[in-house]
């Protein structure tokens, strides 16, 4: 008789997997994980995670894709809350350097992630999918600069991505990063870009 699978026991299950992957990703690198290393991470057998996700890249891309959701969800959420321009700002720069070590478990994964996606057009696609939900965000910010700035939101947009980015591999090789002072340096550069 087939075993009967709960779905919603199976999602809390594949979440919990995807958690354990992307810790084991920042702590061995993309290149450098292998599914025994998940495995052991998640306390699980081998046979688990191809059950759930097929391969290896299929878990990879699957761990990449559930953070993008989890932080242009929490994003989003964030600049819903935010009841003016200015507490928008400050929504979007806290999300983006939350805590020291989130901050930096995800912009070593990140970037390790797009080194490989150069490689691999499967993850390219995921990356793009991630570089899409992005600009969504990056242009509701975008759209509070001025209209007269002769950029429009786009040419905002990229430019508040390129500052992200920017301050985050930064951050990544300051050997004692001061959270306060990367989000002060977000923020003034935030204002800048929209002319605020």
């Amino acid at each position: 008789m087939a075993r009967t699978v709960n779905p919603i026991q199976d999602r809390q299950r594949r979440a919990a997997l995807e958690r354990a992957a992307y810790l084991a990703i920042y702590e061995r690198g993309y290149a450098g994980v292998t599914l025994a290393d998940i495995a052991a991470h998640a306390g699980v057998s081998r046979g688990t995670l191809v059950y759930h996700f097929g391969s290896r890249a299929g878990l990879l891309s699957a761990v990449m894709r559930r953070f993008t959701r989890t932080i242009t969800a929490a994003t989003r959420r964030a600049l819903r809350q935010a009841g003016t321009p200015d507490g928008k700002l400050r929504a979007f720069v806290d999300n983006q350097f939350y805590t020291v070590e989130s901050t930096r478990r995800f912009s070593t994964v990140s970037l390790d992630f797009l080194a490989a996606a150069t490689r691999d057009p499967e993850l390219m696609a995921v990356q793009r999918d991630f570089l899409r939900e992005t600009l969504r965000l990056d242009l509701e910010l975008a759209a509070l600069g001025g209209a007269g700035d002769g950029a429009g939101a786009v040419g905002r947009a990229r430019r508040l991505r390129a500052l992200i980015e920017g301050l985050s591999v930064q951050f990544l090789a300051d050997p004692a990063p001061d959270l306060e002072a990367y989000r002060a340096d977000c923020l003034e550069g935030l204002r800048a870009i929209l002319g605020r």
